[in-house]
Formats: C-alpha cells, structure tokens, sequence
C-alpha cells in the first residue's frame, strides 16, 4: 500500500509539473532578399527530412464572386510545371520512397514532401518549381475541377451531416469571408476564366507570402546553399496581397434553423462566437472548450453519452482562426431522444462553467491535455516544421513553439468561467438541428436555454 501511495504521489507531482516538460525545439531562421522566410531545425535521429511551404493564402483571401480558389490550388499545384510533366509532380516523391501531401484552411496553404535525407535536394526543387514555374493551362484547370467536384460531393454533399461546417459557417458570419468553407463554390470555378486563376497564383503563391520550414536531418550550411540556389532567383512579388479588414458585429440574437439530411438520428449542432486565435482571451476559452466537449473525458461526453445515454457521441469542430473564431459543438442524438432533449442537456453543462469554478483537479487534466498535444503535433519532423511556419506566418515569432504553452499556463480557473460568461450565450450563438428528411417540422423549440 505505502508503494502505491508513493507511485500515485509520484504521479500526481508529475502532471502538476506537465507545462516544464515539452521539449525545446532548437531553429534557425532568416529570410531571402526575395521576401521568402526560412526556419531550419536539425534532428539527426532519424534519416528523414521533411520540406514543408506554407502560404499565406486561405480561403479568406478570395474573391466573394470566385470562393474555392484556395482549395482549388492545393489541387491545381500538383499538375505539373515547366519542367515536371503533368502527373509526375507524384511520381518524382514516391520514387524517392517518400510521401507528400497539402490542405488548404480558411488561412493559409500548406504543402509538404517527406523524404529520405539524402533526398532533400529533390524537395527544394519540387517546392521551387511549384513556386516559380507552375504551368497554369487549361487542360489542368479542367481535370482539377472535376477532381474538386468528386471531393465536394464525397465529403458534403453525400456524406451524412457532412454540410455541418458549410451551415454553421454561413449563419454565423454575415461580413466576413470565414462565411465560407474552402470547398468554395463549384459554380464559382466553373465560370473563372484561365486569366483569373493566372492572376490568383501571381498575387499569393510568391515568396514574400511563403514560409519555407525545414526539419529533419540535413547539414545547415549545405541547406543554406541550396535554397539560395533553389528560391533566390525567384522575383519577389510585385502585387498587393488582399487582406481581409473586415470586423464582424456582434450575432445580435441567437440564430435557429433546421437542415434537412439523409439521416437516421438527428443532430444539435452549437457555435459560439469565440475570441480570434492568439488574442489573451483565446487562451482561456481553447482551455474551456477542452474541457467542455475535448476527448472522452470531457463534460459533454460523460453527461450526454456515459451518464444520460441521450446522445451516441459528442465533440467539437475546432474553428480558432487568424481573424475570429468559433466553439462549434456536436452531439448525434440515441435512438428515440429529442433534439430538445440533448440541447437542453448541452446548455445546462454550460450554465456550470458560467457559474461554478473548475475544480483544480480537472482544471490540470485540461492543461495535461493541451500539453499533450503539443507534444503531439512536435512529435515528427513534418509536425514540427509546420508548427514553425504557422507560429511564424500568423504570430511573426516561431519561437511561440517553444514559448505558448507559457500562455496557457497564465490562465487561471477564473479566467475560463469570465470567457464562458462573456461568449457562451444565447446572443452569442448558431442552433442548428440535422433532421431526416421525413421528420416533422415541430422539432425545434424557439429556445431552451
């Protein structure tokens, strides 16, 4: 008995001390006369590399009259350039024995090859030509939208409750281009003239609207030495860069709808209004939102789904962004249980964070939690240089990956009840019920909480 109190004891002084333990990620960072930023971190462990670009290009950047551009060139990137043939832009990594890859957010674009050291080189060329000498033709235009097409239908249009993010988005913005998912408007890439995507990859894909994030094992001098060779002959660019100034007004009352799927059970879908990401506030409501609706553990899951059995699973889409944010909830209701039934629950788990004080012992296994993370996403090389291009391109201070969990470890137990008070109120918030089609229209109660 007295080695297992010492055990538990030992435990407990472990987690208390959690936020000291993420380990150092050491980087070098410079930029090309040419505007392109640069962060190099070395780790010999492994025989990899990992050569990641980021662009500060999302889908806030666009057009209101040409949305899905963004996403669009995640895909259109890959077909080739003046001196890789259509479809061999692929072949050239898996040949390497590597992998590669790219996603597209409402923020920025990121594109990455993971490959055998000595392969490095082959990386630095590809991401180069992708910037320098991406042929945008006709033929690849049209093979890509068709390839968009499939993706929307796949992942929105014929998937169950696949539209959530499209719905939320375009209820709970009125002004700002988050209004939009990245997936964009097929229409809108239908009528896009071959100039208009010309002039798209002549604004943003330049390299003063890059970053550049090496990780793995390589040698920093010889590295230097070929991304100079590589990306500083490449013009800086020329044009502006459209950036959103919009500043949303407040939501102005609680926002209620019903949107009809091909379903069995239906859903309650909530989105607050939250703080943008990196704001002091932002801190505090990440770590309300963990502890709320964050893994198994969380308050959402134990009520809803391990006490009350009124839901089959609950969670979060995360939607913490460069110029605003939103905690989006989730629960997909058991068999026979009203909707109302599972918002009602939802809400009073809410009034307790709006009223009572988190216990200390919960409020470390949040932090525990979001450690954990952290330590996660700096787990690979490909992890890690793209946690530096993101901490670089929206903070201007890479080093954040070393130094925000400082922040987190500012907020208090009070600081989570003020932002649950101020943000998670019925003004303040989307309600949106998924009901099968053949569902009846009275579902929905005009409020509950």
């Amino acid at each position: 008995m007295k080695k297992q109190f010492l055990l538990l004891a030992a435990g407990v002084l472990a987690a208390c001390s959690s936020w000291a333990q993420a380990p150092k990620v050491n980087f070098e960072k410079y930029t090309l006369p040419n505007g392109l930023k640069v962060i190099l971190h070395r780790d010999t462990t492994a025989p990899v590399v990992a050569v990641t670009a980021l662009y500060h290009v999302g889908s806030k950047n666009e057009d209101t009259a040409r949305t899905g551009f963004a996403h669009f060139f995640e895909h259109l990137l890959f077909e080739g350039s003046e001196n890789i043939k259509r479809g061999e832009f692929d072949k050239y990594v898996t040949n390497a024995g590597g992998a590669l890859n790219a996603n597209t957010s409402q923020d920025r674009t990121f594109y990455y090859e993971l490959l055998p050291s000595n392969q490095l080189k082959l990386g630095l060329w590809l991401e180069s030509e992708r910037m320098m000498h991406a042929k945008i033709e006709q033929v690849g235009v049209n093979t890509q939208r068709e390839v968009v097409k499939e993706e929307r239908r796949q992942r929105y249009e014929n998937q169950p409750y696949g539209s959530i993010l499209p719905e939320i988005l375009r209820r709970a913005y009125r002004e700002h281009p988050y209004r939009w998912a990245p997936i964009g408007s097929m229409e809108h890439l239908n009528n896009a003239k071959l100039e208009e995507f010309i002039d798209f990859y002549k604004t943003f894909y330049v390299p003063n609207n890059c970053v550049l994030s090496i990780a793995g094992d390589f040698n920093i001098a010889e590295t230097k030495k070929l991304i100079a060779d590589y990306f500083g002959p490449i013009p800086k660019g020329t044009r502006p860069i459209p950036r959103p100034t919009i500043k949303e007004k407040p939501l102005g009352g609680e926002v209620r709808d019903i949107v009809r799927d091909n379903i069995q059970l239906p859903a309650v879908i909530q989105a607050y209004r939250a703080p943008a990401q990196g704001t002091p506030e932002y801190y505090a409501f990440n770590m309300l939102s963990t502890l709320l609706s964050g893994g198994p553990s969380s308050r959402f899951n134990k009520l809803l789904v391990d006490q009350r059995e009124l839901a089959i699973a609950t969670g979060a889409l995360p939607f913490f962004n460069e110029d605003a944010g939103l905690f989006i909830t989730y629960a997909f209701t058991n068999m026979g249980v009203k909707p109302a039934s599972v918002e009602k629950a939802m809400d009073s788990l809410v009034r307790v964070a709006q009223n009572t004080l988190v216990s200390e012992s919960e409020f470390q296994k949040v932090k525990n939690q979001i450690l954990a993370g952290f330590v996660t996403s700096n787990s690979t090389m490909a992890g890690i240089a793209e946690s530096l291009a993101n901490y670089e391109v929206y903070f201007g201070d890479a080093n954040l990956v070393n130094t925000e969990i400082e922040r987190y470890n500012k907020v208090t137990r009070q600081d989570l009840l003020n932002v649950a008070k101020k943000y998670l109120n019925p003004d303040n918030r989307v309600v949106l019920y998924y009901l099968s089609k053949s569902a009846s229209e009275d579902e929905m109660p005009k409020k509950t909480f």
